[in-house]
């Protein structure tokens, strides 16, 4: 019988004895604050067979409800909790429906949770860890769904829910269904709200959300307190819009002419938003919803994974992930002394933070809206990078202030093993460094021994893949990314369940330093001059923010927009003499280069400011393949016959490259000769006449 098994068999005794405990005492267990469980759905996966050391896997669907005491000491961070309605026990009540996968045979279970924390709504785990690519809710019918079945050949017992209130109504999005605050005498309780949007072609109607997802509507279309400006960049003066010239509406454009119908989700203007310019919105609405049980319900779903005698998957030690979005609600999780549990235990063990730059994010306070992020050109000012950064405490001098993410944890022995890992993009478009420098970017902060910082070099945002277009004929910028980052991410999760599981440490961090050099302010950077490449002149960079007296105690946001304040020290990987980044996790392409990977775009196409940072995306430009091309474009970069003098000595340097990253533990064996592939369909592409 497995430890796992052995623990079980204990929690069964257990359970039995607490069973009759409470039949007598006609109490519910107070191990943690899940109410019920529903399961609707039990179906097992892969047509039944074994899935690997693990046996045979099932899913299970349903929902799980949950209850909060507004004066338990541990739900006083919930923001506006306090002004929510209340059941008869006076708690406050919030449900969302879950899914679930664990192995069928308990003594088969490795007893390690892997919550993921969805990203507005949608599970990514699957996609990024098994390289799953058929859609989720066929889970139990299509093995595309379950991919090469990592997760489950490590034994995970995985949980899916929702926690973000506003997401958009979508078949297969997870929810959290929250309630909404008044006032303590049960009178409307109104606040300011703000949208904005970089227009790039012309427009008549504009959503009041982001990304399509639930908007507050305002309180009414007249309220003197709407302001709608308009500026034609980032830190240019904003221009009042005459009232006249727009409405709370949508326009229906035809060949008459245009026309404008009522409506609370939108704003619409019969001259049209014009191109190349970001217009801003402040409204005032009403009965904000109470963001930060998001928050509570993810910490109570793991605590009754872990302690709860009812759970319907029992575990010992769980580990959160969370993608982009859900990377900064972690960040926001451990800040706001979250991994405490009501009772006072441990919630997660460990977490996996991925692309989530040195953001938080508007995940706990009034009138938040969670899908709001921040950019250098999209999504400006809202609260998500903002100090602290690092998890260590520091004292920022400018703002006379000490803090740190870790500062508020009830216990320092509930700081989970954590994973902090971002691509080159985070540091141009998420301010990245501020994770482990000073606030001024002038020193290097190390790492708490509970945690691990790296840096996957020129990566973009998202996973990369290969290109689709036919190879262009001269040295250019290329809208394509090579660089597939789940391979990191896959040796990454096997680590973290081995540090879990048997206290093996992962790898030591890899990211660039002030100390080496190979971090330095933008315009430091030694990028190789291209002939027709324009490189970024500025980055992302988080400004000390004033959102009104009520922000720091209370989380409510009265200065709309908010003062933007001094810069901290925002700074960005060195590149080699090819243009690749240091002082990281250096990929095959990287280590073995056809091409200058970038981890940045450039808004080209844009009405305006075309010099800015897109989201998201980076690019390459690939070698010249001869010292004739190079002669030719005056680059000063390689040819890549010089570098590899057959196709067969680039493979050969791709496998040494591959070899390192197995042996520093940043590649499974299992995916060499895929990753392998890939480089080989570069320079194919590449090589090709």
């Amino acid at each position: 019988m497995s430890n796992f098994s052995e623990r079980m068999a204990r929690r069964s005794i257990g359970f039995l004895v607490l069973f009759l405990v409470f039949i007598v005492a006609g109490t519910r267990p107070a191990e943690a604050r899940v109410v019920r469980v529903e399961v609707e759905e039990r179906t097992v996966v892969n047509d039944g067979e074994s899935t690997g050391p693990h046996g045979r896997y099932e899913v299970l669907r349903g929902k799980i409800y949950f209850a909060f005491d507004p004066a338990h000491p541990r739900n006083q961070a919930i923001t506006d909790l306090d002004l929510a309605p209340r059941n008869a026990k006076g708690e406050v009540e919030a449900w969302t429906r879950f899914v679930l996968m664990q192995p069928t045979v308990v003594e088969m279970r490795r007893g390690i949770g892997l919550v993921e924390v969805v990203n507005r709504g949608r599970p990514a785990a699957l996609r990024y860890f098994n390289d799953a690519s058929a859609p989720f809710d066929s889970l139990a019918t299509d093995p595309d769904a379950l991919g090469d079945l990592l997760l489950l050949r490590q034994g995970l017992t995985m949980m899916w829910l929702g926690w973000q209130w506003d997401v958009p109504h979508e078949e297969g999005r997870f929810r959290l269904h929250v309630p909404r605050a008044s006032e303590p005498d049960g009178s409307l309780l109104t606040g300011l709200v703000r949208s904005d949007w970089v227009v790039e072609d012309t427009a008549f109607t504009l959503p009041l959300s982001h990304r399509d997802h639930v908007a507050y509507p305002p309180i009414r279309f007249d309220h003197p307190d709407h302001l709608l400006t308009v500026r034609t960049g980032r830190n240019a003066p904003r221009e009042v819009v005459p009232r006249s010239d727009w409405s709370f509406g949508v326009a229906e454009v035809d060949s008459v002419g245009t026309s404008l119908q009522p409506d609370s989700t939108h704003i619409a203007s019969e001259k049209g938003f014009r191109p190349g310019r970001i217009y801003e919105l402040v409204y005032r609405s009403s009965k904000p919803a109470v963001v930060g049980l998001g928050l509570a319900a993810i910490r109570d779903a793991v605590a009754y994974l872990k302690y709860d005698t009812r759970s319907v998957a029992p575990v010992d030690r769980v580990f959160g992930l969370g993608i982009s979005q859900t990377g900064r609600f972690l960040r926001q999780f451990i800040y706001d002394g979250f991994n405490t549990t009501e009772d006072g235990r441990m919630a997660f063990d460990g977490m996996m933070v991925l692309t989530a730059g040195a953001g938080r994010g508007s995940f706990n306070h009034r009138f938040a809206q969670p899908s709001r992020d921040g950019h250098r050109y999209s999504a400006f000012a809202y609260p998500t990078d903002i100090f602290p950064f690092s998890t260590a405490t520091q004292f920022d001098s400018l703002a006379t202030q000490s803090n740190g993410l870790a500062a508020h944890l009830e216990s320092a022995s509930h700081m989970p093993r954590t994973m902090f890992i971002n691509s080159g993009y985070e540091y141009y478009g998420r301010a990245a460094s501020l994770i482990h420098t000073t606030p001024d970017g002038t020193a290097d902060v190390a790492p708490l021994p509970s945690e691990r910082i790296y840096h996957i070099a020129s990566a973009q945002h998202v996973p990369g893949s290969l290109p689709e277009a036919a190879a262009p004929d001269s040295v250019t910028f290329v809208e394509a990314h090579p660089v597939d980052t789940r391979t990191v991410y896959r040796a990454l999760l096997v680590a973290m369940t081995n540090w879990l599981d048997h206290g093996t440490p992962p790898p030591p961090s890899q990211y660039p330093t002030v100390l080496n050099d190979d971090l330095v302010p933008i315009e430091n950077l030694s990028f190789p001059s291209i002939e027709g490449v324009d490189t970024p002149t500025d980055v992302h960079t988080a400004h000390r923010m004033d959102y009104g007296p009520k922000w720091e105690r209370n989380r409510v946001i009265t200065q709309q927009p908010p003062r933007m304040g001094t810069a901290f020290g925002t700074r960005i990987p060195q590149v080699d003499s090819i243009g690749n980044e240091q002082g990281g996790i250096r990929s095959v392409f990287v280590q073995a280069p056809l091409a200058t990977i970038t981890p940045w775009r450039l808004r080209t196409a844009a009405a305006n400011n075309t010099g800015e940072l897109a989201d998201f995306f980076g690019g390459m430009i690939p070698l010249p393949r001869t010292p004739v091309e190079r002669e030719r474009a005056s680059d000063p970069r390689p040819a890549i016959s010089t570098l590899y003098p057959a196709r067969d000595a680039y493979r050969a340097r791709v496998r040494e490259a591959a070899d390192r990253l197995i042996e520093g533990g940043f590649l499974l064996t299992e995916d060499r000769e895929d990753e392998m592939e890939r480089a080989m369909a570069l320079w194919d592409w590449i090589m090709a006449p």
